[in-house]
């Protein structure tokens, strides 16, 4: 398999893991999400140790493993993107599966296995423009940033909440939302799948300031980042960097 078949597969296999998981309604809310978690993640670091046995991989469910950064190649993984989402019964969580390359996003797989959803890197679409009078931008149900307000006054924006980082960012990708927006902090594992199929689908993906998202570093943290249709980032970045 190519990289790119493996992401899909490993993003679409471990999400069929989880929705059995679930319908199987033996575990529910917070017990479910911790199961869920590590099936998920187990699954996820076996298949990757047979098939990419060279390369290193850094799990939000595992220790992390600073012999990573002596790798160029690793896999970024978040095995259940979303667990309160999932926990709750609600569609809006994902699987992500990752590749970055020298710090780059080279590629990857978010499946969004409620929705029976997967976007790939290799094979995204643009999606089409100008199918709002107003942009639709997505923000964090339960931690939106402070200043989404101004922000989205300034582009005349409807704010709609979403659940995980993935669902949000599929929903631009599939042409659903024109913005994703997030600051406050979030992980590489929450946000490398996406910005990579993000990229790969002709969309804008950068920290909110215009640099780049850079991965495989010693601290983890990603401060924020944006996700939107080119023209719509161009006026987010020019004002966050006032």
């Amino acid at each position: 398999m190519t990289d790119e078949e493996l992401a899909a597969r490993l993003a679409e296999g471990a999400g069929r893991l989880l929705t059995e998981l679930r319908e199987s309604r033996i575990l529910e809310g917070a017990a479910l999400g911790r199961v869920g978690d590590k099936v998920a993640n187990a699954y996820l670091l076996t298949a990757l140790r047979e098939w990419r046995p060279q390369d290193a991989i850094l799990s939000e469910e595992s220790p992390d493993d600073k012999a990573r950064l002596e790798k160029e190649r690793v896999w970024i993984i978040d095995p259940l993107d979303g667990t309160r989402e999932f926990s709750e019964g609600r569609d809006d969580w994902a699987v992500h599966v990752a590749l970055a390359v020298r710090g780059e996003p080279r590629l990857g797989a978010v499946s969004l296995p409620a929705r029976a959803r997967l976007f790939r890197s290799d094979c995204c679409p643009t999606p089409p423009g100008g199918q709002r009078p107003r942009p639709l931008m997505l923000v964090s149900r339960t931690r939106p940033p402070a200043e989404v307000e101004d922000i989205a006054a300034m582009l005349g924006a409807e704010l709609a909440p979403m659940g995980s980082a993935g669902a949000k960012a599929a929903a631009v990708i599939a042409g659903d939302a024109d913005i994703y927006y997030h600051a406050g902090g979030q992980h590489e594992w929450d946000n490398c799948a996406p910005a990579a199929v993000a990229i790969g689908a002709g969309l804008h993906a950068s920290r909110v300031d215009g640099s780049p998202l850079l991965y495989n570093r010693p601290d983890t943290i990603v401060p924020d980042l944006v996700i939107a249709r080119p023209e719509w980032a161009e006026k987010i970045v020019a004002y966050c960097r006032k």
